[in-house]
């Protein structure tokens, strides 16, 4: 169980986040990963009055992953970072490491989420496109890329493009979402902007639409030859019972197995 995402540099302090996941550690000893990102003007600005330019919120978030990882080895923490000051100690820490991926959707951030976290999250165009440079960024930190989880974000319907039709109004925003609409912080002008800017076909284009389980098997099966570890499954139809159900009867028990 985890975060795809959360952001732990503005509305949330990282020690706070920190904490919340040492517990987290506890009551599901083995079962818990960190993901976090650079945030979304529409959670952070809102929330903080706060919206810092792309440069300074990754700067942010790598002093943030250096905070909570200190944090949880247990040990007292008196940090004076450029950002934050902490004055603490979980007295009940980690009783394993906890995985921390980075999401990333872009050149630049695929490099620095190689370098300074465990793992990645990330979505099948960006993994496809900017894969070289995530590798890059961990090999440059001393660790081996293909030990290192990768969590893609895949989109899916159950039925035809008519019937994805229906996801995709609920979903409009996804395609510009990490590439423009992150930056406005008003969600009825993100919503304005991707009715204007997005048609449905647009949307649904890189989905796995289909009612044939076979089709489903191949883009998981796909995603992991192509190196990614974990595929996360998306549906953004109303009939969510539906959807787990054809997965559960259909997907999951004729998959093969990633190595």
């Amino acid at each position: 169980m985890g975060t795809t995402v959360t952001c732990p540099t503005l509305r949330y302090n990282p020690a706070v986040v920190a904490e919340a996941f040492a517990s987290l550690s506890h009551l599901y000893p083995g079962r818990i990963f960190l993901g976090i990102g650079s945030g979304e003007a529409l959670n952070e600005q809102a929330a903080t009055g706060a919206w810092p330019k792309w440069r300074e919120r990754w700067d942010r978030l790598i002093e943030a992953i250096d905070i909570i990882r200190a944090l949880w080895a247990g040990q007292p923490v008196s940090h004076r970072g450029r950002y934050y000051t902490v004055d603490a100690k979980l007295y009940d820490p980690p009783p394993r490491p906890i995985p921390l991926l980075a999401a990333a959707n872009g050149k630049k951030s695929m490099g620095l989420a190689g370098r300074h976290a465990d793992g990645l999250i990330t979505d099948p165009e960006t993994w496809m496109k900017h894969k070289p440079e995530w590798e890059a960024g961990a090999r440059a930190a001393g660790k081996d890329p293909s030990a290192m989880p990768v969590l893609v974000e895949q989109f899916v319907a159950v039925g035809d493009r008519v019937w994805a039709k229906d996801a995709a109004e609920l979903w409009r925003f996804i395609p510009k979402a990490f590439k423009a609409y992150y930056n406005i912080a008003d969600p009825a002008e993100i919503q304005r902007r991707a009715e204007h800017e997005l048609p449905l076909e647009k949307i649904t284009k890189p989905w796995t639409v289909s009612s044939e389980p076979k089709v489903h098997i191949k883009k998981i099966e796909d995603l992991w030859d192509s190196g990614a570890s974990i595929v996360n499954i998306h549906s953004g139809e109303p009939n969510q019972r539906r959807v787990l159900e054809f997965y559960a009867a259909n997907v999951n028990p004729r998959i093969r197995r990633a190595a």
